[in-house]
């Protein structure tokens, strides 16, 4: 799995190779430029590919070889000085991946004065051609643009610049989870809870967005799963339950027993399918084997959730990709919906029945029974938790009518007040425009009434992976 969830970041810088024997120490300068890059991109969790300077249009075509030999995901182009296009677009057109075109200039001024004082013209020229690297960059953008391959910027300086390298760890990030996307195998189990039109989604427009594959899967091969499972299994799940949960005293040890059963079987079901995510839901009647699994599948995929492995309920898999893509940020991504608004404190309460994410939990994560799952069928355990108080972004995939996928993103604010202690995953948030204009501004997109609901501000991340798969994304706030 290394190989195919850990990043590559292909990186090249270029320059022109007549001013090497004009100008005496120019190619070492900003080559030695070009390894304080790749020095500080080590800093990230990512493999580098650093080609160093490509100076004729012949080494172009060997290093658009390599980097697709590779298999980079991302390319960095550091623009040291005015290079011919002819250097750049055949490595840019063979590795075929999101290109980031680094225009950073050595300092943040020249020193005129000093440099006014070399005396020399062909040293101040040598001196000049060291701070060009903004001289090439239009003639990258047009040849780019003719050539219908999309680009993108970052404009600033090698040192002390914060925003550079903010920017920077955010495309290695977005790239990182471009590729978990690309290879993730998402779990599709039982079938959609029947008239809920919004979450009905086409597959095959999500692999071709985001990659990946659907193993589709009947929920009696996790009921069979069950029976296999053996006491010395369970036991073990049921102390992980205890150490994950705070278990509630009216559960009875009858249902912690069913829950820790199914919890092991969902184990073995994803360690089968080796997958990545799961969406789920079955009505469970007129089977009593699929009825118990179920009716007890909440704390298994809760725990799912905590190592990685999001699930979705109500078979949202526009949902699983969202909470995917949050979960590989680092973010969390929780199942979650709003319910109801709170006009005199101006927030919307937000949750959700189902699995929840506990690591984005405000403290322990209380489990509760419930006489009835409402609109659904059976009775069982169930979660309830907080998320944490504090900056959250919520990301929905959105399925627009023209037949494509995007991004529909806010941020805001986990907020302490009254929650409903019902069972389920419950918040508060409060939005900079207010919870009627973020409702009106959400639903005018059209998402279904899932989202995923993460931690901290990543809407900038959201939106540069959503540039490397070519889909828009909108920010509401």
């Amino acid at each position: 799995m290394y190989t195919k969830t850990r990043v590559k970041v292909g990186l090249f810088g270029v320059g022109l190779n007549a001013y090497w024997e004009q100008f005496d120490g120019l190619k070492e300068r900003l080559t030695g430029y070009l390894d304080d890059i790749a020095n500080k991109l080590g800093g990230f969790d990512a493999d580098i590919v650093n080609l160093g300077l490509i100076d004729t249009p012949g080494l172009a075509f060997i290093c658009g070889d390599r980097f697709k030999k590779e298999d980079v995901d991302i390319l960095f182009l550091y623009v040291s000085t005015y290079a011919l296009s002819a250097t750049i677009l055949p490595v840019i057109k063979k590795a075929n991946v999101p290109v980031v075109v680094l225009n950073l200039s050595p300092t943040a001024s020249i020193d005129y004065e000093a440099f006014n004082r070399l005396g020399n013209r062909t040293k101040m020229t040598g001196e000049w051609l060291a701070y060009c690297s903004a001289c090439s960059v239009p003639e990258i953008a047009n040849v780019l643009n003719r050539s219908r391959i999309p680009f993108f910027q970052i404009t600033g300086m090698l040192q002390d610049d914060p925003h550079v390298w903010t920017e920077i760890g955010e495309w290695v990030e977005a790239a990182k989870v471009a590729r978990i996307m690309y290879y993730n195998r998402l779990g599709i189990m039982g079938n959609y809870y029947g008239g809920m039109m919004d979450i009905y989604t086409d597959l095959t427009l999500q692999c071709a967005t985001f990659g990946g594959h659907m193993e589709i899967i009947e929920i009696d091969e996790l009921s069979a799963l069950r029976e296999s499972v053996s006491e010395m299994e369970t036991e073990n799940k049921l102390r992980e339950i205890h150490a994950m949960f705070e278990v509630q005293q009216d559960c009875s040890s009858q249902e912690l027993y069913r829950a820790a059963v199914t919890a092991v079987a969902l184990d073995k079901l994803v360690e089968k399918h080796q997958l990545g995510s799961l969406a789920y839901y079955h009505k469970g009647t007129g089977n009593d084997a699929n009825e118990n699994t179920a009716t007890s599948v909440i704390l298994g995929n809760s725990i799912l959730t905590s190592k990685n492995i999001p699930v979705a309920g109500e078979y949202e898999i526009k949902n699983a990709q969202a909470m995917k893509i949050m979960d590989s940020f680092g973010a969390g991504g929780s199942f979650t919906e709003y319910y109801a608004m709170d006009f005199t404190e101006d927030v919307v309460l937000m949750g959700h029945d189902g699995p929840c994410h506990p690591k984005i939990a405000r403290g322990r994560i209380k489990v509760k029974p419930l006489q009835v799952y409402h609109g659904k069928v059976g009775n069982g355990l169930s979660v309830e938790m907080s998320v944490s108080y504090g900056t959250v972004t919520l990301l929905s995939v959105v399925e627009t009518g023209e037949g494509r996928l995007m991004f529909l993103v806010a941020e805001g604010e986990s907020v302490p007040g009254e929650i409903l202690e019902i069972g389920n995953t419950n918040s508060r948030y409060r939005f900079p425009i207010g919870a009627r204009n973020f409702v009106e501004a959400w639903n005018s997109y059209g998402p279904a009434h899932h989202c995923a609901i993460g931690k901290g501000k990543i809407a900038s991340k959201i939106k540069k992976l959503s540039q490397m798969l070519k889909i828009e994304t909108v920010q509401v706030c």
